[in-house]
């Protein structure tokens, strides 16, 4: 299958991978964005084929990851309404919250169902005019247009059942949480191909310029990264600070221009929680007021929720690069994908998922 099975050729990889053990001379920390490219580089071992200098380190760029728990608890709220059908991506179901998890409300009686587009969701508005249709809608940049899409159909269309708990959160203001920080290890970025393929990358050279790191963007096949690696780490062993455009098939500089436009007429920025982080300033996307016929947080006045996260957890301190899954005590004892504490270990992109799936 084109732009497949080239990606997983073992020989052009180990090429990539010799090439970049040719030009590292010195210790240096990389950190991959997304957790689709943790699960490929830990699936395919990437990270044990590098050479013993060249370290990665895990990203916060799962959205279920970094839903923050007081959202979980909201949704859980809504969920257990008897006048709701609760819509969602299924790797949120097993997600915890403070005490229990959606599929526990749908165990327990509540309308909780999977769906693969919040168009789905809309429909299952259009369809049951009796029922409260929300959508959980999550994600980074990538999600966004078609959870954007969703909200204005369901204005034009004037239905009234149809509402999204939104949960979005953006890329570049993370990384400025992450090199601002006085424990910062990062010294090179793996960008995320899928969210450069709708916004671009013309947000980053303001990183570039205040923090001095080089960027690579990347896709997320093992060669992709392969090379991603490499321009990083040849930038690195020069003293350029550059963006490398490492998967130019996808990514252009300017992104998907009327994506953008739609997300700005919907969504305004705004502060998000990230969960086990914290609160970063500007990170999150939510409704413009002119949407809030379609904010479920107000249609069902679940503002204050109080939290309570596993004292045991380290998923925060996973997702910004500070420990990996092993370290953590809970690890593949108290938490594991059947019992999990943190979504690290139950989202299909969570780092400690990866882990504990590929035996490391």
């Amino acid at each position: 299958m084109k732009y497949l099975t080239e990606y997983r050729d073992a020989e052009l990889v180990a090429g990539v991978m010799r090439e970049i053990k040719r030009v590292t001379t010195r210790p240096w920390t990389l950190m991959e964005i997304c957790g689709g490219q943790t699960h490929s580089i830990v699936r395919y071992g990437l990270d044990q084929l590098l050479p013993p200098e060249i370290e990665l380190v895990h990203g916060p760029g799962c959205p279920v990851c970094v839903t923050p728990l007081e959202q979980i608890d909201r949704a859980l709220a809504i969920a257990a309404r008897p006048d709701v059908i609760f819509t969602s991506y299924g790797d949120m179901l097993r997600v915890p919250g403070s005490n229990r998890d959606l599929f526990s409300v749908r165990a327990s009686g509540g309308d909780v169902r999977v769906v693969y587009s919040p168009l789905d969701a809309l429909k299952l508005a259009q369809a049951n005019p009796e029922k409260q249709v929300v959508f959980f809608a999550i994600g980074f940049e990538t999600t966004a247009p078609a959870n954007v899409m969703a909200v204005m159909q369901a204005k034009n269309l004037g239905l009234t059942n149809f509402s999204v708990l939104v949960s979005h959160v953006r890329v570049p203001p993370a990384m400025r949480a992450i090199l601002g920080s006085p424990s910062n290890r990062v010294q090179g970025f793996l960008l995320a191909g899928h969210v450069c393929a709708v916004m671009g990358y013309h947000e980053y050279p303001p990183l570039l310029e205040t923090y001095r790191v080089p960027m690579a963007i990347t896709g997320f096949e093992p060669l992709d990264l392969a090379q991603g690696i490499l321009e990083t780490v040849r930038m690195l062993e020069a003293g350029q600070v550059e963006i490398k455009n490492a998967y130019a098939r996808a990514v252009t500089f300017d992104g998907n221009q009327p994506a953008q436009k739609m997300i700005q007429q919907v969504f305004m920025e705004c502060d998000r929680a990230w969960r086990g982080i914290g609160v970063i300033p500007a990170s999150g996307w939510c409704l413009r007021p002119e949407f809030d016929d379609f904010n479920a947080e107000k249609r069902f006045d679940v503002g204050e929720i109080l939290t309570q996260e596993s004292p045991l957890c380290i998923a925060g301190q996973i997702m910004q690069g500070l420990k990996k899954p092993h370290d953590c005590a809970a690890f593949g004892k108290q938490c594991t994908p059947e019992t999990p504490l943190g979504a690290t270990m139950v989202s299909s992109e969570g780092a400690c998922a990866a882990y504990y799936k590929y035996g490391r």
